[in-house]
């Protein structure tokens, strides 16, 4: 078995979603256990003085650049993807819903709410759009939904984000193997081979610039 490898995620990036659609091959591929953690990642913009929607801070041809790598990126994982309904949307209670699912249904659940973000173009912040999604995924939705929003949920997802913040971490997607951050879903091969005990920091601490 590899090393585990932690999985950080928002539903509201691009990136993460394509990541998410390459987590079970990931877990193949490098032979470990692959753990989906939630977090919110406007906390986290919040907290290191991020803007909270990228988009407005590129230049046009940066701006066109990124759009078609999202395009080539989903072209070249064989994905669907579609324009969301509304980008930035917010993800706060799709991901207080994933929290209140039980553990064994997360996967569904995942892989069920980053379709509605970017493959149906659906709001991912309309609660009832997930009532819907989780009643189709055969799941009790009031039950989760309800639970959703008490204070213990709201409380995980706050400490999820500041764990988050404590570990590095700066964006979604971000991998985490053996104390070593991986951001984006272009990182995958270093993923596998720092699972597998790929240590490229160790002995090179004195590069900087």
């Amino acid at each position: 078995m590899g090393l585990p490898i932690d999985f950080w995620f928002d539903f509201s990036c691009p990136y993460a979603y394509l990541a998410s659609t390459q987590r079970h091959q990931l877990a193949r591929d490098s032979q470990s256990v692959v753990t989906p953690q939630p977090f919110l990642l406007g906390g986290v913009f919040r907290a290191i003085g991020q803007a909270q929607n990228l988009s407005t801070t590129l230049s046009p041809p940066k701006a066109r650049h990124n759009r078609l790598d999202v395009i080539r990126w989903a072209a070249w994982f064989d994905v669907p993807l579609a324009t969301p309904f509304r980008h930035p949307n917010r993800p706060v209670e799709a991901l207080r819903a994933l929290l209140a699912t039980p553990r064994e249904h997360w996967d569904a659940v995942i892989d069920g709410f980053y379709r509605l973000y970017w493959v149906e173009s659906r709001d991912i912040s309309d609660v009832n759009v997930l009532r819907e999604r989780l009643m189709a995924l055969n799941l009790d939705a009031d039950a989760i939904l309800t639970l959703a929003q008490t204070d213990a949920i709201k409380d995980e997802l706050r400490q999820r984000t500041d764990r988050a913040i404590a570990a590095g971490v700066f964006g979604a997607p971000a991998f985490i193997v053996d104390g070593q951050l991986f951001w984006g879903q272009d990182r995958l091969p270093f993923v596998v081979r720092a699972a597998q005990g790929w240590h490229p920091e160790l002995g090179r601490e004195s590069f900087n610039f």
